[in-house]
């Protein structure tokens, strides 16, 4: 179903919007997690607190435990990931690897271009020492190295690829387990949260993103000691971790999620300033405001294909701090989350950047059926 340029339909109601720039395109076709989506400016529901300024060319805001979209910033449009694509390796990897497993790095592995923890070829790591060297200080051997344990890179490449159409992160396209920079490899402000969304339901994953500090093995008896890249940790209460990421091309991207008032709200920055944590802060201080003042969300997070949308979904705040979970080395099916759909009521302002005519916006917009 198409819309005239300047209207909305949501939950079978027309409601006007206000547009300030450009419309985001002629094809209306609904993207996921709701048609207003689709916009390349900044959507947020009329009524709410005003939002803090940001350098970031795409972010999101989100309720992690519902799913409900606050408000965002071209949220379909793609980026390089950086480091930030660690979390779809690790939401792949974390149920396929038993975290006992001891594995040895290859030459390959340890070699690799970017951060790295310093994994020695002659020694033993745990894949649990591994994704906590991946997700705690972003290190790109420890990544490869858990993919060759995975049976090799282009398989996990493979999986990871399969595991974001699953979760229908449509926006993503992963060339490497690592993140390093690839023309090809590209995601987006809403799938970095779709998919941190999922793996924040794994009690490991949850666990490795909020560590703070730890250590791997080296020589002899000698540890490399570990402190989290993640700065909100360090800086805003209630922070529960997830990953940041850098690369020159990217420049800074960040994924982040906190704890409030028995509310749980996830935020995500692409290409933004490599000083992310104030930008990323402000945003869940507007987000929590936005939550306690009821504003009406602009979207949803999106369940997972073939997901019983009428299955509870677990808490993802409830046990953050609790020990790794004991996995078995077989695949987990059908993470449950809430029903996907299309808010209604009220009105919406789209507002922000003019429509970038480069065709990474254009395949950033997606063309599926209405939800």
């Amino acid at each position: 179903m198409r819309t005239p340029r300047g209207l909305l339909v949501t939950a079978g109601l027309l409601l006007p919007l206000v547009l300030i720039g450009h419309a985001a395109s002629a094809d209306t076709s609904a993207p996921l997690g709701g048609e207003q989506l689709a916009s390349h400016g900044v959507v947020v529901a009329a009524g709410a607190p005003a939002l803090p300024p940001t350098s970031a060319a795409s972010w999101l805001v989100a309720d992690l435990t519902t799913g409900e979209v606050l408000a965002a910033k071209d949220p379909h449009g793609r980026f390089a990931p950086a480091s930030t694509l660690k979390i779809l390796t690790a939401q792949t990897l974390i149920p396929r690897l038993n975290p006992k497993r001891i594995v040895m790095p290859t030459w390959q592995d340890v070699n690799v271009d970017g951060s790295k923890v310093g994994l020695k070829e002659s020694l033993r790591y745990t894949t649990a020492e591994l994704f906590t060297a991946m997700l705690v200080v972003s290190g790109n051997d420890a990544a490869n190295t858990l993919a060759s344990a995975n049976g090799g890179i282009p398989q996990t490449v493979h999986e990871m690829n399969a595991e974001a159409t699953r979760l229908r992160a449509l926006d993503t396209h992963a060339v490497n387990a690592n993140g390093l920079d690839d023309p090809r490899q590209l995601t987006s402000a809403y799938d970095l949260a779709l998919i941190s969304r999922a793996a924040m339901q794994l009690p490991d994953f949850r666990t490795y993103v909020a560590t703070k500090h730890s250590s791997v093995r080296s020589v002899g008896r000698a540890r490399i000691a570990l402190s989290s890249h993640d700065k909100l940790l360090y800086n805003y209460p209630g922070a529960i971790g997830i990953k940041n990421g850098y690369t020159i091309k990217a420049r800074a991207t960040f994924v982040g999620a906190a704890t409030r008032g028995g509310h749980t709200l996830i935020v995500t920055l692409m290409r933004t300033d490599p000083r992310y944590w104030p930008e990323a802060a402000a945003l869940l201080d507007w987000g929590f405001a936005a939550t306690k003042a009821q504003v009406m969300p602009v979207g949803t997070l999106v369940s997972p294909v073939g997901t019983d949308a009428a299955s509870p979904e677990p808490s993802v705040a409830a046990d953050s701090q609790a020990a790794p979970a004991r996995l078995s080395t077989t695949r987990e099916v059908g993470v449950p989350l809430l029903p996907a759909g299309i808010v209604g009521g009220g009105m919406v302002v789209i507002a922000g950047s003019l429509l970038r005519g480069r065709s990474r916006n254009r395949r950033g917009k997606l063309t599926l059926p209405r939800l």
